[in-house]
């Protein structure tokens, strides 16, 4: 071997290893096999955002959860072959486990073991910035995982920075650990009610201009989105959550000035404790005089995305609000092509393509919702004038129920306010 090779071999040798995970989920009556796939390709993404690699996925048809392991005897015994074998780090579930539940099968399986929750919980934690999104991520952890301790809880460790499971340590160890917990989480809370004392300080100096906040499902494009009005760069990647910290910015269109701010995606099972966390930077959404719903149109389950942000919304308190939907990355469909363009393809393709028909789609949602939709790419840079007008206008409908006698020549001075983010 070269000395070049030698070299490789050991970079290799010592590069950190990528954690491993299977991900289980149980098909409920009523649910489809397709759907269930969606959804554990969902759950696969949000692993891979968190820097594990998924390797195998697990699927088991019950009514309803074995209450002892979640899935059943056999199953588990098929999981427990697979990540020995394979040596698997972590198995990771699509649903939310009780606390027996999960001490059972970390008994079981000898593995780290995650739910749904714990997984966005630890996404989160990973991707906060200031010290607002930090404090509430911590929180909500902490919240969750205190029912949960298990002599072989290795959870807390990536907190203080371990990686070993403990073993033998005793139920004293335990109580400890949680009387230790208990303590942060009462630091926490106070520390978070200074901030949100700040943040409530700085929405009300924000009195007298129009506030407009981007929602919608993770990774649908909103920091794309906000780029491309703001003109600024804040973070948009394809990964989900990528925005946790609710950012503002101060923007005007056509003498129209307004503040447009940047929250974090909503996803299917939003774990509760995060919810309630994120209490202040929800106000965002609250306090907006206008809502921009944005939607990646590419994505077949787009409409269930859409049915979830709107169920998020109304457990927030968030109803009736003016709301420009918007249906992103449309390069990445199939527009249905004009009869002409029909009549020069053949029958095979129309029926194995999946055409998109976009008036029909905005006809029924305005039919639906008396909202009418704009289609764009951000990304792309496709129909941003059509949506720069659309928002212009809605802006405007907000700043005229503030100042009725407005000029549309006129510009309000807000270069006063604090910028955010």
């Amino acid at each position: 071997m070269s000395k070049y090779s030698r070299k490789l071999q050991k970079l290799h040798d010592t590069a950190p290893k990528q954690d491993t995970a299977v991900l289980v989920a149980l098909i409920r009556q009523g649910q489809s096999d397709h759907q269930v796939a969606e959804y554990l390709d969902e759950l696969a993404f949000l692993t891979e955002t968190m820097g594990a690699k998924t390797v195998y996925k697990f699927t088991q048809r019950l009514e309803k959860p074995d209450v002892r392991t979640f899935v059943g005897s056999g199953k588990l015994e098929e999981i427990q072959a697979y990540i020995e074998h394979f040596e698997v780090d972590m198995v990771i579930f699509d649903d939310d486990l009780s606390p027996s539940q999960m001490r059972n099968l970390e008994n079981e399986l000898k593995v780290k073991v995650y739910d749904r929750s714990l997984l966005i919980l630890d996404i989160f934690l990973q991707r906060a910035q200031t010290a607002q999104a930090k404090t509430q991520v911590e929180l909500a952890r902490f919240q969750y995982l205190l029912p949960r301790l298990t002599r072989m809880w290795t959870h807390l460790e990536r907190q203080r920075g371990g990686t070993t499971t403990r073993g033998g340590s005793g139920e004293k160890e335990i109580e400890t650990d949680k009387r230790d917990i208990r303590n942060r989480i009462s630091l926490l809370k106070e520390k978070l009610r200074e901030i949100e004392k700040q943040g409530i300080t700085q929405r009300k100096s924000r009195k007298g201009i129009v506030r407009v906040s981007l929602v919608g499902y993770t990774n649908v494009g909103k920091s794309t989105l906000m780029n491309l009005i703001t003109k600024t760069d804040i973070l948009a990647e394809n990964k989900l959550f990528a925005t946790v910290d609710s950012t503002v910015r101060k923007v005007v269109l056509e003498n129209v000035p307004f503040l447009l701010s940047d929250t974090v995606g909503f996803i299917r099972k939003l774990p509760t404790h995060l919810i309630e966390s994120f209490k202040s930077t929800l106000d965002e959404i609250r306090e907006a005089d206008l809502l921009i719903h944005v939607v990646d149109i590419s994505h077949p389950g787009f409409e269930d995305h859409i049915a979830v942000v709107n169920q998020t919304l109304n457990e927030i308190g968030v109803n009736n609000k003016p709301t420009l939907l918007v249906f992103n990355k449309i390069d990445l469909v199939d527009q249905m092509p004009t009869e002409e363009e029909q009549m020069q393809m053949s029958a095979i393709e129309l029926e194995e393509r999946n055409f998109l028909d976009f008036e029909k789609l905005a006809e029924a949602y305005k039919k639906k919702t008396g909202i009418t939709p704009v289609f764009m790419a951000a990304e792309m840079g496709t129909h941003v004038e059509e949506f720069r007008e659309a928002l212009t206008g809605e802006v405007r409908k907000e700043h005229k129920k503030m100042y009725p006698h407005y000029l549309e020549d006129e510009t309000i001075d807000f270069s006063d306010l604090e910028e955010e983010g």
